[in-house]
């Protein structure tokens, strides 16, 4: 059945659904609601190629997943499989690699189709952070022809974004070994988690999720503070407001040790200066991570020095961990990584996405035939 969105109606929310609400077996409604949603992810797919989303305190996934549907369907449902596409009708369409990448959003893929039409069945080739080539036939989904063709975008949407940065992500992360890739907090609005969850590496645990421990890779990154409130970043901007780096870290660890809060902090240094003013209040103030901000300057040339993060690295001698931040690419974060350097931080793998091109075809012989011609499969 169409739910809604191929018809003239706007989608149904599950009755007792809301943000945060909890259900008799204590979850919230919407991770009891991906907890089912997984569980039927992980039929659909063969094994394990499903990777569920992180945990996020108030971020409604369900909630996202119908705002999308619904900005599509609008109030009259999709007016183009209404008057093409008899009711019962059914089909099967093929996703297609049109570029060599990492594919991501193959969970988020099932999770869309379920919303839509329960009825709907998805076969995957390949698992989440698994590399296609241009031209590979890695899924299906086999069905309602209307539901799929509903559907279609919506699902190209967040699959092609994910996956644009879980390539990014792998080129980078490989290239910055031994040092480890973040992401950011400069991601689409409304989209963080789905951001994060195409960049995150096997650090995340979903015990509480899906009742067990599991090990997932999807763009081999890591990432930083999910938002404003997992971890204390001290910036210049808290610092200039708080009267001194010394003055804003004593705050923090006062504060923290009132609201009995056990999280990381991390406090943003610019010169050698301000990163031994940090290192002389270790033992009087909580700083788990310096950021070393703008220490790699470009030259003439197009190269990068980074001398300066270089003895950075040194002074701060492994006390606490260590971020550099700024002329991060991917042509600049071998050097990077080679100082020594603990994390190294990216926004653009997030907030400058390249979509990698993703189709779904009902007629994939005649789409392939098409993609020859055009070079584009």
């Amino acid at each position: 059945m169409l739910r809604g969105y191929g018809v003239p109606a706007l989608p149904r929310i599950a009755k007792g659904f809301s943000p945060g609400r909890s259900n008799s077996s204590g979850l919230s409604s919407s991770v009891g609601w991906r907890r089912q949603a997984m569980a039927g992810v992980s039929k659909s797919v063969n094994g394990a190629g499903a990777v569920p989303p992180p945990v996020h305190p108030t971020y409604n996934l369900r909630e996202v997943i119908q705002l999308a549907l619904s900005e599509d369907a609008g109030d009259r449902g999709d007016v183009s499989c209404l008057a093409t596409i008899p009711a019962e009708m059914t089909a099967e369409a093929r996703f297609l690699a049109k570029e060599n990448g990492v594919i991501a959003g193959i969970a988020l893929a099932d999770m869309v189709f379920q919303e839509l039409d329960p009825s709907l069945k998805t076969d995957w080739a390949v698992e989440d952070g698994s590399t296609v080539e241009k031209g590979q036939v890695f899924g299906k989904v086999c069905g309602n022809a209307r539901s799929i063709l509903t559907a279609e975008r919506v699902v190209l949407n967040f699959m092609q974004r994910m996956s644009g940065i879980a390539t990014a992500t792998k080129k980078m992360a490989d290239a910055a070994k031994p040092a480890r890739i973040l992401e950011t907090r400069k991601t689409a609005p409304g989209l963080r988690l789905i951001d994060k969850w195409a960049v995150s590496d096997s650090k995340w645990i979903f015990s509480t999720v899906m009742g067990c421990s599991i090990q997932v890779l999807i763009g081999g990154g890591e990432n930083h503070r999910m938002g404003l409130y997992d971890m204390v970043m001290v910036k210049d901007n808290h610092i200039a407001v708080a009267g001194g780096i010394e003055n804003a870290i004593f705050a923090v660890t006062k504060y923290l040790e009132e609201k009995g809060l056990d999280i990381g902090v991390e406090v943003e240094t610019r010169t050698l200066d301000e990163v031994r003013r940090v290192l002389a209040i270790l033992d009087k103030g909580k700083v788990t991570r310096i950021m070393l901000d703008n220490m790699v300057s470009t030259q003439a040339n197009g190269d990068i020095d980074v001398g300066l993060l270089r003895e950075a690295v040194e002074i701060v001698g492994g006390r606490v961990q260590t971020e550099a931040s700024g002329n991060v690419t991917l042509s600049t974060v071998g050097k990077i990584g080679s100082t020594g350097v603990t994390y190294i931080s990216s926004g653009a793998l997030t907030h400058s996405v390249s979509a990698l091109d993703i189709s779904c075809k009902v007629d994939i012989d005649l789409a392939l035939a098409v993609g020859k011609r055009t070079n584009r499969a």
